[in-house]
């Protein structure tokens, strides 16, 4: 499939998977993957982690995406690591999405949008997750940063957790909620910049129509969660493609902590995506 002309983030990322396959590849340093890999579960550890992945990473793999919690759990240290896992993976020319999932309303919204999307903060990334379950309008702080700034976000709609469902399936006027975040996400995406993406888990069908939204679709669960390369025609059936960007953390991070092991467990991810998408 074909996608229309674009501005923003839509060429951004649309430029970085043209150049390195559709490939999200996550930095979960857990501890239980700290202690696989040889390393102790304190900041030194997670230091060590975060180096060995940006220069097996960074230099081949579209988007990164440091899942900001496992940094947080080393308060401070934790941060100054991840500001420097964020510029790492830039400077080697990898697109950052920082899953931080945040989400809330006024000066809040605000002040997160400033701190994952503002030059001004060292935690700048390219793109953030965010949480629309205080509603969708709740997010425009976030949007308008995203939007001036030629960054995303990526905002969850059909998560791969079970326990989703209960929200996201429900009711909302004639739509389930995960559609009504769908059609609010494309609404905003008119202006052909992509600005609002979406998470929508590759483990299961999602009943959503996405064909509206000209966005990148994050497309977690591949590995760990169950999901192969195999099922992403099936499950983005009705999709352009070209936005759908599957996501690996476990499944790609367990072949370290050899760089390049490492490198090529991407590769070999990536490839697959894009076989399977082509």
């Amino acid at each position: 499939m074909t996608t229309a002309s674009t501005s923003g983030f839509a060429t951004r990322y649309l430029d970085a998977v043209g150049e390195r396959g559709r490939l999200c590849a996550g930095i979960d340093p857990h501890a239980e993957l700290l202690e696989q890999w040889g390393l102790p579960v304190s900041a030194d550890g997670l230091s060590r982690f975060g180096d060995i992945c940006v220069e097996a990473l960074a230099p081949v793999v579209a988007v990164i995406k440091p899942q900001v919690a496992f940094f947080e759990v080393f308060g401070a240290a934790g941060f100054g690591v991840l500001e420097r896992v964020i510029r790492g993976c830039q400077s080697a020319g990898a697109l950052v999405l920082a899953d931080a999932k945040r989400g809330d309303i006024g000066s809040t919204m605000a002040a997160y949008a400033t701190a994952w999307l503002d030059d001004r903060s060292a935690l700048c990334a390219d793109a953030v997750t965010v949480s629309p379950y205080l509603g969708v309008g709740s997010l425009a702080p976030a949007v308008d940063a995203a939007r001036a700034g030629e960054r995303g976000l990526f905002v969850l709609a059909r998560t791969s957790n079970p326990e989703g469902a209960s929200v996201q399936l429900a009711d909302a006027g004639g739509r389930t909620v995960g559609q009504s975040v769908v059609d609010d996400a494309a609404a905003e995406n008119v202006d052909g910049t992509g600005t609002v993406g979406l998470v929508v888990g590759a483990t299961r069908a999602h009943g959503l129509d996405l064909g509206a939204l000209r966005g990148p679709i994050l497309a977690p669960g591949l590995g760990a969660q169950g999901a192969t390369a195999g099922d992403l025609p099936e499950v983005f059936d009705g999709a352009d493609t070209a936005w759908v960007l599957p996501a690996s953390s476990r499944a790609v991070l367990r072949a370290g902590p050899d760089v390049g092991a490492l490198r090529a467990s991407a590769e070999q991810a990536r490839d697959d995506v894009e076989s399977a998408l082509r």
